[in-house]
């Protein structure tokens, strides 16, 4: 009987591997970092054979630690940075490119282009996205464009595309397998939520051919073997789901109203909207969580999502900009040497904000300055701005829900990522919101999707109730601020945004 579950956790600065034991418990873990590739200002590329590499070796190492063979291992999931780029020969599996990532601005002159030409309306109705370069469509239309001979080859049927869960896919199998999952799918900006198919319309307007799309599958699905010669034996690719996506199914936030917040270098809030897509009217992504069931008949469960620019970078910032702290762990210890911030609000917006505000021209601040505001001051109102910009997505999310005839509270917020662990920042989240902040015992819920929906699929996992199950509480953060000291820092925090705007 198999014992494993193989997570297999690709981001955009490092790859990881991780196996699970049948109760959802890591068992061991391999990461290793890939270079980053800046071609001019604003650009960001990534070898995809460096991100293979790195990605397999993670995955044996993981293996080696538990002594695992394939044999042990009952299926893999994948997780991945989303709306990365890459298209490669069918021929040879060679990329024809690098791969574009996710945060390079390349394509803005053809979403400029596109919104010019009056499209916002119809790509939001279709696929629930802003036109931003982004998501995968116009990279798909950069490459076919700029790449020698490329057009009249994918025209052929000899070039394929993929986002990243899809290139690892194909070459585990050695080929066999060119496809990815709805929650994948929903973020290319040219696949339709609510058909559940590539938009023929879309591709139209980005000159991009059908044939070189992959199959779109439920998230939890036997989509078939790894290549014996990778593993020492087959083992069954079983799942797949980009990493907000994962981390959401990792936090078991199954039923309609249940959200997680992920505090990474950006900060991912998304809340559950059930069977029915939400509209957003507040600057929110409406987006597919996951698909699970048959390939013909997938029960899809779709999601609000706000993405926020800086999190955990501000942090990042007062270490290596300022040079206030050490290392980012620091941060938590000099803010709780000051009772409050002071008066003093940051606003971390050093490469404009995201959501709900989609404002590229604003820019960073700190404001309510005194001669007695401290190195400590300014790390406070740091943490504090993570909160802040966690309550403006939250009530664009309830605004959103509302609309819909939703009134339902929310009962808590799931926590993970990185900053999670800071309970001053855990704390204040609680009292910003005047909700509950459950930290869970297993933060690496990213890996961990991976696995349910990998587990799902094999048998190792019964059902949802089961994963609902496994979900341990570390610690659980209760609101105890006063409403009326809620209230006055918040319009503090309101009228800060107000100054950088623009």
């Amino acid at each position: 009987m198999a014992r494993f579950i193989l997570a297999l956790d690709q981001g955009t600065t490092s790859s990881r591997a991780m196996l699970f034991d049948a109760a959802g418990r890591p068992v061991s873990m391999a990461q290793q970092e890939f270079p980053q590739i800046f071609p001019a200002p604003g650009l960001v590329e990534h070898d995809p054979e460096a991100i293979w590499q790195s990605q397999l070796a993670t995955a044996r190492a993981a293996m080696a630690q538990a002594g695992a063979t394939a044999a042990d291992v009952a299926g893999i999931g994948i997780t991945n940075q989303r709306e990365t780029t890459v298209l490669w020969e069918r021929a040879t599996g060679r990329p024809v490119h690098n791969a574009i990532v996710w945060q390079s601005r390349l394509t803005e002159p053809i979403c400029a282009d596109l919104r010019a030409r009056g499209l916002a309306d119809a790509v939001r109705a279709k696929t629930g996205l802003v036109i931003d370069a982004y998501f995968s469509g116009t990279k798909i239309a950069w490459l076919l464009e700029n790449v020698p001979g490329l057009r009249a080859r994918a025209e052929a049927g000899e070039i394929a595309f993929g986002t990243i869960d899809t290139f690892l896919l194909w070459r585990l199998s050695g080929g066999k397998v060119h496809a990815t999952d709805y929650s994948n799918a929903s973020r290319t900006l040219i696949f339709n939520i609510h058909t559940l198919d590539w938009d023929d319309d879309l591709l139209r307007e980005l000159g991009i051919p059908r044939a070189m799309l992959p199959r779109v599958l439920p998230s939890s699905q036997i989509y078939g073997m790894t290549d014996p010669a990778l593993f020492g034996g087959e083992i069954p690719l079983a799942g797949a789901a980009g990493d907000q996506q994962a981390a959401t199914f990792g936090q078991a936030c199954f039923a309609p109203g249940m959200a997680k917040n992920t505090y990474g270098t950006g900060i991912f809030l998304m809340l559950n909207t059930g069977s029915a897509p939400v509209a957003s009217k507040h600057g929110l992504l409406t987006t597919i969580a996951w698909g699970l069931g048959a390939a013909n008949a997938p029960a899809i469960t779709y999601a609000l999502e706000g993405s926020i620019f800086v999190g955990g970078a501000a942090v990042q910032w007062l270490r290596d900009g300022l040079g206030i702290i050490k290392q980012s762990s620091d941060v938590e210890a000099l803010a709780a040497s000051v009772s409050d911030t002071g008066g003093v609000y940051l606003v971390p917006a050093f490469t404009g904000l995201g959501a709900p505000y989609w404002d590229a021209e604003a820019r960073g601040a700190i404001l309510g300055l005194t001669r007695g505001t401290t190195a400590a001051h300014i790390a406070r109102a740091t943490i504090a701005s993570m909160a802040y910009q966690t309550r403006d997505v939250l009530d664009a999310m309830l605004a959103d829900m509302a609309a819909q005839g939703n009134a339902a509270p929310l009962q808590a917020l799931r926590v993970d990522g990185g900053a999670a662990v800071n309970n001053l920042l855990m704390q204040f989240q609680a009292d910003i919101l005047n909700l509950p902040v459950e930290r869970p015992r297993v933060t690496e819920t990213t890996a961990l999707g991976a696995a349910y929906l990998a587990g799902i699929a094999t048998g190792v996992y019964p059902d949802l109730a089961t994963l609902q199950s496994h979900w341990a509480l570390d610690r659980r953060f209760t609101p105890t601020m006063p409403a009326e000291e809620r209230a006055a820092k918040y319009a503090g925090w309101q009228r800060a945004v107000q100054r950088v705007l623009g």
